[in-house]
């Protein structure tokens, strides 16, 4: 076999009009049109029954019949995101702290250890744009719950209130130390932050004022998180306590004893509000059941630290959790899961003493052993419920999805089973997995060369030109000599020249009287011309000057001076040039990238009067 042909069949297409073309890989795409519109035609009222549609079996032909996670409610085990989707990564590669759908569900937010914000697209899972939102690490962010605010926070105490298109709008110096967790209440009025100096603070979103400062954990505040309908906070401390409060006089309720490490994650289950999962360093996570206020579930399973979890947004007993190792399980609170040899718990409902019964032993329902490399910062749910997003420190954000009916192979790939399991099995190549691997990097970087690099905002004493944004003006004390303006399209650039004057029609002006004119003629107070192509009224458009015309015989300073156009110069200049503006698009703004080899964009509109405007329509006006 030749070069060509070997070239042709491993890496592309060859060479095509003298060009050679590499073979681009499928992007996974996942579409949930089709089963929302399919259960939208035929869904019906809760207590008719479940809708009059074929069941899904598992075979390939029922794709077609699959329903999404909000029509079952009562099968979790439908929605457990046990395949593997997308990895998507950056060209300049950081930990993920933070993931964070969209309220719509069209994008995923991503938070870095470099402090940068990456929006990936939530069906094709593609690069859409970067931008730097804070100067250290983000550790925290979330979205308010009428979805038109976003709250981030960092390893420097700052808290950046930003709009749902990313303009930020104001900072605030919250906390000394960096800032574990942030919630908004169930009104948006306010919000909470968990920080490592030990406390909570409660403030007002209007103002960004401080109201209440919470003190009770003798170690750093790791997590918090506040009830969707209760004034009731949560929070989790390195002191291995989880600590309940009242936000309006900043009273710690009760203190929960049951993890024997630091917390890592404490969040209220969001559908129904009666559940309380915490997880920790001491390799377990437990659910509290509010009305009882004790454990009810103990969750078992992970061979290290529990870094994070999360609940599923319509599944009230669907439980996801990262580990330190790089794991994910999924738990189902009503299914104990127990391995064989093992003797199966009741729950505390079902036992005689409920108050004092031992909480019940929960194991893992479905296990991704190898789904990172490093450990599992966040995770977080689509809106829909049918995508499970993750990022890790291993500088990768991972997307799941649950397996279409008929699909087997992805239990045994390399995210169950481990790399040389599944070579051996043959559900894995080595080699053609590397490769497809940097065929998604080159991707990614294509895709990044479009995006917004750049979103420094310039100067608001910089003169820019209305409707461009990132082109300035030029110097208004420039010099006038035109060789030291720039030349776009073979022409100089303009840089003061006055208005040439107005060249009077023949015979004078209708209607003035002669001696009049020639006065006005001798003193140079000549009224200044009309736009060019439009003739004042009464005047007719000045005639053609002669081939042979002599300028020499009209007193001086009546015409200008001609400009003298020089050579084109030896590089073609580049087209569209505006006259007299800058050659780097970027303008004013700087810190997205450095090199004339970075494609810049302008920034996005004005950040200042945003949040004084939205106040001049009567919101976030008034102090609750």
């Amino acid at each position: 076999m030749d070069r060509h042909n070997w070239d042709q069949q491993n890496y592309g297409t060859g060479f095509h009009d003298g060009a050679y073309q590499r073979k681009t890989s499928k992007r996974a795409v996942t579409d949930y049109g089709s089963s929302m519109v399919h259960w939208m035609r035929n869904r019906q009222p809760r207590y008719k029954g479940a809708p009059r549609v074929e069941l899904e079996r598992p075979s390939p032909s029922y794709i077609a019949q699959m329903m999404p996670p909000t029509a079952k409610p009562h099968h979790p085990a439908d929605a457990i995101p046990a395949k593997h989707l997308h990895s998507s990564l950056n060209k300049a590669r950081h930990a993920v702290n933070v993931v964070r759908w969209t309220p719509e569900g069209r994008r995923l937010l991503t938070g870095s250890y470099s402090g940068e914000f990456t929006l990936w697209n939530g069906t094709a899972f593609n690069f859409e744009t970067i931008m730097q939102a804070h100067d250290v690490a983000i550790r925290s962010a979330t979205y308010s719950h009428n979805e038109d605010w976003l709250l981030s926070a960092c390893n420097d105490g700052v808290i950046k209130y930003w709009q749902p298109n990313f303009n930020n709008v104001k900072a605030i110096q919250a906390h000394t130390d960096p800032i574990r967790g942030i919630s908004f209440s169930p009104n948006d009025a306010k919000f909470v932050t968990a920080s490592d100096d030990a406390t909570l603070k409660i403030f007002d979103f209007s103002g960004g004022v401080e109201e209440s400062v919470l003190t009770g954990h003798q170690w750093d505040a790791k997590t918090v998180d506040w009830h969707p309908t209760k004034g009731l906070l949560v929070s989790g401390s390195k002191d291995h306590q989880v600590k309940l409060w009242d936000p309006r006089t900043g009273r710690c309720l009760t203190t929960l004893h049951g993890h024997k490490n630091t917390l890592t994650k404490t969040l209220f289950e969001p559908s129904r509000g009666q559940l309380l999962a915490t997880c920790g360093r001491d390799q377990v996570a437990r659910v509290f059941d509010l009305r009882m206020m004790r454990d009810i579930c103990l969750l078992r399973g992970h061979e290290k630290e529990v870094s994070t979890l999360t609940w599923h947004p319509f599944h009230t007993c669907l439980l996801s959790t990262g580990g330190n190792d790089g794991s994910i399980f999924h738990y189902l609170l009503n299914e104990p899961n127990t391995p064989a040899n093992t003797t199966t718990s009741i729950p505390p409902y079902d036992s005689a003493d409920p108050k004092n019964a031992p909480a019940q032993t929960i194991y893992p329902a479905h296990r991704l052993q190898h789904a990172h490399d490093m450990p599992v910062w966040s995770l977080d749910w689509h809106p829909l419920g049918h995508i499970l997003a993750s990022g890790s420190n291993d500088r990768v954000t991972r997307f799941w999805t649950r397996p279409r009916p008929g699909e087997t192979d992805c239990f045994n790939d390399r995210w169950h089973i481990g790399g040389e399991a599944a070579e051996m099995l043959g559900t894995w190549d080595r080699r053609n997995g590397k490769r497809s691997m940097r065929e998604e990097e080159e991707m990614e970087i294509e895709d990044e060369a479009d995006g917004l690099v750049d979103q420094t905002m310039p100067s608001r004493n910089q003169a820019t030109l209305p409707g461009l944004p990132g082109l300035t003006l030029p110097s208004a004390n420039a010099s006038n000599d035109n060789s030291s303006a720039p030349i776009r399209n073979g022409l100089p650039a303009p840089n003061n020249l006055p208005p040439p004057p107005m060249i009077p029609p023949p015979g004078g002006i209708p209607g003035m009287d002669p001696a009049k004119f020639a006065e006005l003629l001798a003193s140079g107070k000549f009224p200044p011309p009309p736009p060019p192509g439009i003739h004042a009224q009464g005047f007719p458009p000045p005639p053609p000057l002669p081939p042979n015309f002599d300028f020499s015989k009209f007193p001086p300073g009546l015409f200008p001076p001609p400009i003298p156009i020089p050579p084109p110069p030896s590089q073609e200049p580049s087209p569209g040039g505006l006259p007299g503006l800058s050659d780097n698009p970027g303008g004013g703004g700087g810190g997205g990238g450095s090199g004339g080899s970075v494609r810049r964009r302008g920034p996005l509109p004005s950040q200042q009067e945003s949040l004084k405007m939205e106040q001049q329509k009567g919101k976030y006006r008034p102090v609750r």
